[in-house]
């Protein structure tokens, strides 16, 4: 058997901050083992790379890095990688006698196995082993982003069942995580300025294994720990948003008022087709609701631009919508034709330089509608959750309560001194589209 404690292990995660939360605790499992764990892959014996395989795109960003980072065994130091996540865990028929430069395959669920799966690669040879873990719950991670704000992975799978969505086939059907399992693992994060709840629908959180929706409960139980400060929510299914939900949102002082809402699209052809069960008016509706219930609530979304069949109409469409909707920020990406889901199959299909050129239609409209936004906070003092420091601009950078980490935008600010993790009112002296510049009122440049 491989002595495991001798070699040093270093891991690249791709993809969504879902994918992030499973590398966490693929890490946990191998400082249990008491190895050590290395920033720098250049030194590591043992390589893992995390992949995600939800679009094209995202499938040849993984191999991509496989191929690249196989070079690092031509050196003498990287002795063995291993791929993990939902490129095997879908693709492994296809992937596994092609991708010779990896040593050892597991799939989503499979991160028990990964020291047998190791230890078989070392004394045999490359090894597959796909399917073959157990997912076991565990709330031991290697925390990797800044240790102030951490993800908290509340349920997997998907249930929806959109017709352009590979989720389903990669992750299986949705399955909510206990919630006292949930809370004893924020409760081992230490002091957190910023939880964020993820999952691929939030909303439906608990339906599975509670047969009601409790993501209220859980949101309840979650702020009352003494070491959570805030808490925020992304991915909010937009037909799951109910009243006790806005209600919880709007009175509970921990929840950030910020929902990342993925709508898609804005019309009810294409939304039908999609199998997304809301409409142009119901969004509208919702979104009206929101801002009438929750004060100053920000509202991201994400739209899917060049679904089969759509028109001209209908993309110029959405553009009308985002300009009525007026929302905090957004998200387009060109509709990806995969295989294995009933989208592939419609006539239809859209030229990829038409998509493309549709994205760009769309970052144009709701570009104009964050500057007028961002604008209107020139001359304003907000509350900034200081995340850490610009080396490039020398200054400090940050995110106000309608800035999700890396998916929003930021507030750079000059200040004589702040600390990571800790919040300042920070005086807005500029702004661009997407990004705010200020200063804390004390702040001079002498």
């Amino acid at each position: 058997m491989t002595d495991f404690t001798r070699k040093k292990f270093g891991l690249i995660s791709l993809g969504c901050d879902k994918n992030r939360v499973d590398a966490e605790k693929l890490l946990a499992c191998i400082r249990a083992r008491g190895c050590e764990i290395t920033n720098d892959i250049s030194t590591a014996q043992v390589l893992i790379i995390n992949t995600c395989s939800f679009l094209e795109a995202a499938r040849r960003e993984a191999i991509e890095t496989i191929i690249e980072c196989a070079s690092y065994k031509s050196d003498g130091v990287l002795e063995k990688i291993v791929v993990t996540g939902c490129l095997p865990k879908k693709f492994i028929g296809e992937i596994y006698e092609e991708l010779t430069e990896a040593d050892v395959f597991l799939g989503t669920y499979d991160y028990d196995a990964f020291f047998v799966a190791l230890d078989r690669a070392y004394a045999e040879g490359r090894c597959n082993m796909v399917g073959e873990g157990k997912n076991p719950f565990t709330c031991e991670r290697v925390v990797t982003t800044p240790l102030h704000y951490a993800y908290l992975k509340i349920a997997d799978g998907c249930n929806n069942r959109c017709t352009y969505c590979l989720i389903p086939k990669i992750r299986g059907a949705y399955f909510s995580y206990p919630m006292e399992k949930l809370v004893e693992e924020a409760e081992a994060l230490g002091e957190i300025s910023e939880l964020i709840l993820v999952a691929q629908d939030v909303t439906r959180y608990g339906t599975d294994i509670y047969g009601q929706k409790k993501i209220c409960e859980l949101i309840q139980k979650l702020t009352a720990l003494d070491n959570i400060n805030s808490l925020r929510l992304l991915y909010c299914y937009p037909e799951m948003i109910d009243d006790e939900l806005i209600a919880e949102i709007k009175n509970n002082p921990k929840v950030i008022k910020y929902l990342d809402i993925p709508f898609q699209h804005s019309e009810d052809r294409i939304l039908k087709m999609m199998n997304r069960r809301g409409t142009r008016g119901s969004y509208l509706s919702l979104i009206e609701k929101l801002r009438s219930e929750i004060k100053d609530v920000a509202i991201r979304s994400t739209f899917i631009c060049g679904f089969p069949t759509e028109t001209e109409e209908e993309s110029a469409a959405l553009g009308e919508f985002l300009r009525r909707a007026r929302l905090d920020n957004c998200g387009f990406f060109a509709y990806s034709r995969e295989e294995d889901t009933p989208a592939y199959k419609i006539r239809g299909q859209i030229p990829q330089s038409v998509k493309n050129s549709r994205v760009r239609k769309m970052y144009a409209v709701q570009e104009s509608v964050s500057k007028e936004k961002m604008s209107a906070l020139v001359g304003k003092t907000i509350s900034v959750l200081c995340d850490g420091i610009d080396e490039n601009d020398g200054c400090f950078f940050g995110r106000a309560y309608f800035q999700a980490p890396d998916i929003d935008g930021k507030v750079f600010f000059n200040a004589t001194y702040a600390e990571q993790g800790k919040y300042y009112n920070i005086y807005i002296t500029d702004c661009d589209s997407y990004n705010l510049y200020g200063r804390t009122e004390d702040y001079t440049d002498e």
